[in-house]
């Protein structure tokens, strides 16, 4: 059946179809980020469910960036979001303003040096 996301195991249990992000209905790989997390060693354990939630909160905080961005384009006129609309939607935000306060954004933008 498409679209189903468990079957039948043998000993009668539901075993789990498909991948981690599909399952999460998320966007972000959850193995790829899962991946970071072991590579970067920020613990010696990491839980099942760690991954999870990051690649969620990394999928949201780049959906309301990206929403305010666009929203600062629409206002100005403009049909493209830009690095300067990125940083002047995190900048009137209060809550990202601080939360990327250390952040810089390139103004560089491509194939251009």
């Amino acid at each position: 059946m498409p679209g189903n996301t468990s079957r039948q195991g043998p000993s009668g249990a539901q075993s789990h179809v498909g991948s981690r992000t599909a399952r999460a209905q998320l966007s972000f790989s959850v193995s790829y980020v899962e991946h970071l997390l072991r590579e970067g060693h920020y613990s010696k354990r990491l839980g099942e469910s760690a991954p999870i939630f990051l690649a969620a909160v990394i999928e949201f905080l780049t959906t309301k960036v990206l929403e305010l961005a666009g929203v600062e384009a629409r206002n100005r006129g403009r049909r493209l979001i830009t690095p300067d609309l990125l940083d002047m939607a995190v900048h009137n935000h209060t809550l990202l303003s601080d939360f990327f306060q250390s952040t810089t954004i390139s103004q560089v933008g491509p194939g251009q040096k």
